[in-house]
């Protein structure tokens, strides 16, 4: 497990962050976002030990983190940064070489993610001639090649297609699955709600909010339930001063009223004809960050 408690840095007279928490938890896919200069791309270089911060602690496992500790995380930056000129292999492997693995082990590591990642066409080309979706996976690659204990990833879908993005959520899902605690931030919001298991939203260097996903969007979710039948026109005068229509499509009509009328509804409804769907409507990851972050 990976904690963040109370950190803080600052440039010059400016806060970036502000006395920050929150924890990467093994086995678990923790979305980290936030808009532009947010502090997330300094967060992520103080938990690598690019940065340091002016207070706060980062620990792995309840102990400080050492450079040790370091040299075994993966990590991604946002700014590509490979070498141009060197073929992919090549790369992958010089690189899982200053991680300590040697020549066998490492071209081992590297071809199976180079296949693994759909790069085998491009195993033997320069990084400069590869279209920029490919150098994402190329660097995505990079930041995996050594076999990681924990994960940091600063934009790892950017630039990526759709299948390119499944096939990074899998192995990713993998190496999580395999108990490796993975934070990585994204402005692809449907992608982090995917993804993720737990959710960390910063504003203005600050947290918003942080925990499970699903307890956050139970947290977030407003007493709004859809209902889905024929000819739901009839709805807003039943209901009349006890709940009222807050959005209404074709035969879907999605109602804010108290429980024992929402059960009377119900029931009103199948008197009337066929009941469809009757579901409660929970919030977006998207909703719960413009809420969050007003």
């Amino acid at each position: 497990m990976l904690q963040l408690e109370g950190v803080s840095k600052r440039f010059d007279q400016r806060v970036v962050l502000d006395d920050i928490g929150f924890t990467i938890a093994q086995g678990r896919m923790t979305g980290f976002v936030g808009g532009n200069g947010a502090g997330k791309t300094t967060t992520m270089r103080i938990i690598l030990g690019v940065l340091e911060a002016d207070a706060g602690s980062v620990t792995l496992h309840g102990r400080q983190l050492t450079a040790a500790d370091r040299r075994r995380f993966g990590y991604m930056p946002e700014e590509r940064g490979l070498y141009p000129k060197m073929r992919v292999r090549e790369q992958l492997v010089y690189l899982a070489r200053l991680h300590g693995w040697d020549a066998p082990a490492a071209h081992t590591n590297a071809t199976e993610l180079i296949e693994r990642l759909g790069l085998g066409e491009r195993a033997d080309d320069a990084v400069e001639t590869l279209s920029l979706g490919n150098q994402q996976r190329a660097q995505i690659a990079a930041a995996l090649v050594h076999r990681p204990e924990v994960l940091v990833l600063d934009e790892p879908f950017s630039g990526l297609d759709p299948m390119a993005v499944e096939t990074v959520q899998a192995v990713l899902h993998e190496y999580a699955a395999g108990g490796v605690p993975v934070l990585f931030s994204s402005h692809q919001l449907d992608i982090v709600e995917r993804l993720c298991d737990d959710l960390v939203v910063i504003a203005g260097g600050r947290i918003r909010a942080a925990g499970p996903r699903e307890e956050l969007r139970a947290q977030h979710t407003a007493p709004v339930w859809e209902l889905v039948v024929d000819d739901p026109s009839w709805v807003k005068d039943w209901l009349g001063d006890t709940g009222s229509v807050v959005a209404a499509d074709g035969p879907a009509v999605q109602v804010e009223a108290p429980d024992d009328v929402r059960r009377r509804l119900l029931t009103e409804a199948a008197t009337r004809g066929s009941v469809h769907a009757w579901r409660q409507v929970r919030p977006t990851l998207a909703e719960i960050f413009r809420e969050v972050v007003r």
